[in-house]
Order: C-alpha cells, then sequence, then structure tokens
C-alpha cells in the first residue's frame, strides 16, 4: 500500500506584515487561506535586526487560531522556550548555530508539548543535523541570510535541500522540511521539488494587494508535489 501523502503547507511571516495593523494582518492572512504564521525573532545579535518578543506573540495569540511558527533567531534560545510556550507558539525552532546545547533544548521543546524545529544557515553543512534528527520535530532551511525580509533566494540552498530530503527519507523519521527566504510563486514549484514540505512566505504574500490570489496561486503551482509520509 502506498504511504500516505504528506499534506504541502503554506505559512506567512509576519516580518513583511504592516506592524501597525498586525491583528488585522493576521486576521487578513487567515481568511486568505495560509496554514500557519511564521513568526520571526530576532535579537540583534546571532542575526543583525531586532524584531519582536514573547509578549508581542502573546497579544496577537487571539487574532487566529492558525498554528504559531516560530522561529527562535536568537542566541542561547534555551532561555526564552519557556516564555515562547506560555505566549502560544505551536511550533518553535532554534538555530543549530546558535545553541551550545541543541539537543537539551530541542527535548525541553518538547517537554513543554510544543513541536520542536532545528534551523541551519546557508553556510552550514547539512551533515550536522544527523545528530539531532531525534530529537526535532522539523528542519529548516534557511535560503537567505537570516535576517532581514526581502532577499532573494540562495540558488546553492537547492542542492542543500535535496541532502537534507534524503538525510530525512533515510531515516524514516516523520521530519517536516521548512524552507524560509524569498519563496514566491515564481520558484516555489523548483524548491518543492528539491525537497521542502512546508513554505514560509513574507514579502511575496505581504507585498501583494491580494493576499488570496497569491495563495492561490502558490497552492496551484504546489499541486501535485505532497510527499509521502
Amino acid at each position: 500500500m502506498d504511504k500516505l501523502q504528506k499534506e504541502i503547507k503554506i505559512a506567512a511571516s509576519i516580518l513583511s506584515a504592516d506592524f501597525s495593523n498586525l491583528g488585522n494582518e493576521l486576521k487578513a492572512v487567515d481568511d486568505a487561506g495560509v496554514d500557519m504564521i511564521h513568526i520571526d525573532v530576532m535579537d540583534g545579535s546571532f542575526v543583525p535586526n531586532i524584531t519582536l518578543g514573547a509578549p508581542v506573540v502573546s497579544k496577537i495569540r487571539p487574532f487566529t487560531e492558525k498554528q504559531f511558527d516560530v522561529h527562535l533567531m536568537i542566541n542561547n534560545p534555551g532561555k526564552h522556550v519557556d516564555d515562547f510556550c506560555k505566549a502560544g507558539s505551536d511550533i518553535i525552532t532554534i538555530h543549530l548555530e546558535a545553541d551550545e546545547h541543541p539537543i537539551r533544548t530541542l527535548e525541553y521543546i518538547r517537554l513543554k508539548g510544543i513541536k520542536a524545529g532545528v534551523s541551519i544557515n546557508p553556510a552550514t553543512h547539512e551533515s550536522n543535523l544527523e545528530y539531532v534528527l531525534d530529537y526535532c520535530d522539523m528542519i529548516l532551511i534557511m535560503l537567505v541570510n537570516p535576517g532581514f525580509g526581502g532577499q532573494k533566494f540562495i540558488p546553492s540552498t537547492l542542492k542543500k535541500l535535496e541532502k537534507v530530503r534524503k538525510l530525512i527519507d533515510d531515516s524514516d523519521y516523520a521530519i517536516r522540511l521548512e524552507v524560509d527566504g524569498g519563496v514566491g510563486v515564481g520558484n516555489i514549484r523548483e524548491i518543492a521539488d528539491a525537497g521542502a514540505d512546508m513554505f514560509v512566505a513574507g514579502s511575496a504574500i505581504f507585498g501583494s494587494k491580494d493576499y488570496s490570489k497569491v495563495i492561490s496561486q502558490m497552492r496551484a503551482k504546489l499541486e501535485g508535489a505532497a510527499r509521502p509520509v
């Protein structure tokens, strides 16, 4: 019997949203049909930019029932897991490069009843992920250097994506493979064919006049791209 097909998911990154109208922006992308809300947390240390923290996540939680996919682009993320759990996170992703003890942090996230993700930057070798497969529910491959929205994706990351896809498939774990950075209608199918099954889009959605139209166009490009579980 064929394995069940893993549903493709699209997450809207609020990094590109109108922060002065964030609640309504969340409602708008929810109505437009996104599957998840991606929240980039930046500390000005691990990455150059500074964004928002757990108090803001808590304040925007009531505006949608969609899953909060919280991406911690911060040093020593383990210190802040409790705060982001309390704020309403459904998935918490840490950077492998930013945590001296990533396995401990991933285990703790799961212990809190939250899905645990691990991310790597474009210049980090994918072989490092081999040692954390037992402890994560999702891997996030950065297609740009983290820290700013609106960047064009780095083409060489597609090769990395293919290698991580094989690493996951060979492990036989049901790990999601998410991508973030420069994802849009024009390249989403190419990225899916390289192995991704979750897609973070920021400026491609929030930079458009019709959120629903863009999301529908992405789904049309992804038709038939679902992967076996």
